[in-house]
């Protein structure tokens, strides 16, 4: 990365960054998204126990993982401080700290996931197929969280397009063994929504086993030396990975799991319900990639700017990618509008299922644009390593705020289940207004102090 001195240069310089993170993140949640679309294709009992699956899944991999990301601002600081003797001792701890959270997470779900799906009361064939949906995903959790250190990583160097390339390979390989696996093609089991648990596993030690080979052989990875003399455990080190890292997860473990929690309190509504809402879910999921690659983005060149002590550029910075966020969050809004019917329709062809999901799409397009605003905010927040305060505003707008809202509209209005997705509009909207004013208070107070 170098010095920007022009709006243009910083325009320039934030699709150089953002567009290869765009299609890495799109590329890694393909493996999930695919997860879904093709389970879809097998039946909706297997549909519903991977949406149940999944929703223990991604905010307890991602609460975590959030963790790890810190590497992030973390090294993007370390590089505009001219500090990278430094870099290689934070990238090895969190990598020990990655396989400690990874054991955390399997024992976790080893343990207690038969537990917790024997209170949500599913059908049998339902919660069969979540329970051993998690367990062949978790055979994938140790390249996984090994694999979010690296990436972050590889980011913090402004190396974008190398994640890119890795995740891009990702996609064809699940793809492929989802076929095999779901659907039981040449020779292999048929398992079901559990083969597309199995398959995501296979697709994650393989693109760790690409990713360690690129920063072992390849500059200007290999020159920090990341796998080579490996020193003790550094307390402090952790404890300045987790200072930042864990406000960042457990703040992204808070807006996850808003939408998990939407999805067990669905399940009174029965399977049909459940299998809806994820389709709506799977989609729109995908189509936030695009603020939350910006988010990324934000925090890589925030980061970098707020290390070189330019804090006029971190502050374009800031708004220039929220901006961009909000620009493109008209077109998803309209693409949920206007295509509601087509894109239930590619999932399945039960009447029942397409007609909800129709209307759960309806409500997944209100949300784009507070979807837009909050994310690249508090990846401009990361970037200035504030991330306790934020943690603190995603708790109330999201569960204090948006999930009694929503309980509220679906057990005492005609809502139904409707109602829960209102309450994550009105959540995800508060948290956009309340964090946007705590970057503005940010980098007022940062003024102040540059100028005195």
């Amino acid at each position: 990365m170098n010095e920007t001195h022009t709006k243009k240069e910083k325009i320039l310089l934030l699709v150089k960054i953002v567009f290869p993170i765009l299609v890495t993140q799109v590329a890694m949640y393909l493996v999930t998204f695919f997860d879904i679309y093709m389970t879809s294709r097998y039946g909706t009992e297997d549909l519903a126990g991977v949406s149940i699956g999944s929703s223990f899944w991604v905010p307890v991999y991602i609460g975590l993982a959030g963790i790890l990301m810190s590497i992030t601002p973390i090294v993007a600081q370390l590089m505009g401080a001219k500090k990278k003797e430094q870099v290689k001792q934070a990238v090895q701890q969190g990598i020990y700290l990655s396989l400690l959270l990874a054991t955390i997470v399997f024992a976790f779900f080893y343990f207690g996931i038969d537990s917790l799906l024997t209170l949500m009361n599913l059908e049998p064939a339902v919660a069969d197929v979540a329970s051993r949906y998690i367990q062949a995903m978790s055979i994938g959790l140790i390249p996984l969280f090994i694999y979010t250190t690296l990436r972050s990583y590889i980011d913090a160097l402004g190396a974008t397009r190398v994640t890119m390339v890795i995740s891009l390979l990702s996609t064809p390989i699940n793809i492929l063994f989802n076929y095999l696996l779901i659907f039981g093609k040449f020779g292999f089991p048929e398992l079901g929504g559990v083969g597309a648990g199995l398959a995501s596993a296979i697709t994650y030690w393989l693109i760790l086993a690409i990713a360690a080979w690129i920063i072992h052989t390849r500059n200007p990875f290999s020159v920090y030396g990341i796998f080579r003399k490996w020193p003790k455990l550094s307390l402090s080190r952790w404890i300045e990975i987790s200072r930042i890292g864990v406000p960042i997860g457990i703040s992204i473990f808070v807006e996850t799991s808003i939408f998990s929690a939407v999805t067990f309190m669905l399940a009174a509504y029965g399977t049909y319900t459940i299998a809806a809402h994820q389709i709506a879910l799977n989609f729109t999921s995908l189509l936030y990639m695009l603020p939350l690659s910006i988010s990324m983005g934000a925090t890589i060149l925030v980061g970098y700017e707020v290390g070189a002590k330019r804090f006029r550029d971190a502050r374009q910075y800031s708004w220039l990618s929220v901006v961009t966020a909000v620009s493109f969050s008209f077109v998803s809004a309209c693409i949920l509008y206007f295509m509601r019917v087509e894109i239930a329709a590619l999932y399945t062809s039960d009447p029942v299922v397409v007609e909800l999901a129709v209307q759960f799409l309806l409500f997944a397009a209100l949300f784009q644009l507070s979807d837009a605003i909050q994310a690249p905010v508090q990846g401009a927040l990361r970037g200035y390593k504030d991330v306790n305060i934020t943690f603190v505003m995603a708790v109330i707008s999201y569960w204090i705020i948006g999930l009694p809202c929503g309980y509220l509209l679906a057990n005492y209005t005609d809502f139904g289940a409707f109602g829960y997705w209102i309450g994550l509009i009105i959540g995800l909207t508060a948290g956009a207004i309340t964090l946007s004013i705590r970057l503005l208070s940010i980098q007022k107070k940062i003024a102040r102090h540059t100028t005195t």
